[in-house]
C-alpha cells in the first residue's frame, strides 16, 4: 500500500502574520502557470498585463517588466494554466513564513539569487526563516 502523502497547507508555510486584515492581499495571477503554494510573486508593473502578479524571476536576462522584484509570498495552490485567476497574498509584514515551503521560479538558481529575492521579502516585512 502506497504511503499517504498530504500536501503542504498555509498553516506548513505561515507561521506568523500580525493582522490578516493587514498582510493579506487578493491579487491577480498571469494566466500561464500553476502556481503552488508558497511561491514568490512578482508585481507586473508594466505592458499589457500590468497590475497581475507572477513568479518573480531572475533580473539577468529579462525583459523589465517588474516582475524581478519580490513583491508578495503566494499562501495557496492557484492552477492559473487556462487563464487570470483570483488569489491570496502575503503582501507585507510582519509575518514569519517557513523555508521549507517557499517556491522561487526557475531562473532563481543558485544561492546568490535566493538570497536576493529573500532581501527583497525582508524589505517588505516578510521574513523567512529555516526553523519556523
Amino acid at each position: 500500500m502506497a504511503p499517504l502523502v498530504k500536501a503542504p497547507t498555509e498553516g506548513d508555510l505561515l507561521k506568523y502574520d500580525l493582522e490578516k486584515n493587514y498582510t493579506r492581499e487578493a491579487v491577480t495571477l498571469l494566466a500561464g502557470t500553476d502556481y503552488p503554494l508558497g511561491a514568490i510573486l512578482g508585481l507586473i508593473t508594466s505592458g499589457a498585463n500590468a497590475g497581475k502578479y507572477r513568479l518573480s524571476r531572475n533580473a539577468a536576462g529579462s525583459p523589465d517588466i517588474g516582475d524581478q522584484v519580490a513583491a508578495a509570498v503566494l499562501i495557496e495552490h492557484v492552477d492559473a494554466s487556462d487563464g487570470d485567476r483570483s488569489a491570496v497574498v502575503i503582501r507585507r509584514g510582519p509575518a514569519i513564513l517557513s523555508s521549507a515551503e517557499i517556491v522561487f521560479d526557475p531562473s532563481v538558481d543558485d544561492t546568490a539569487k535566493r538570497t536576493a529575492k529573500l532581501a527583497q521579502l525582508t524589505a517588505l516585512g516578510i521574513v523567512v526563516r529555516d526553523a519556523a
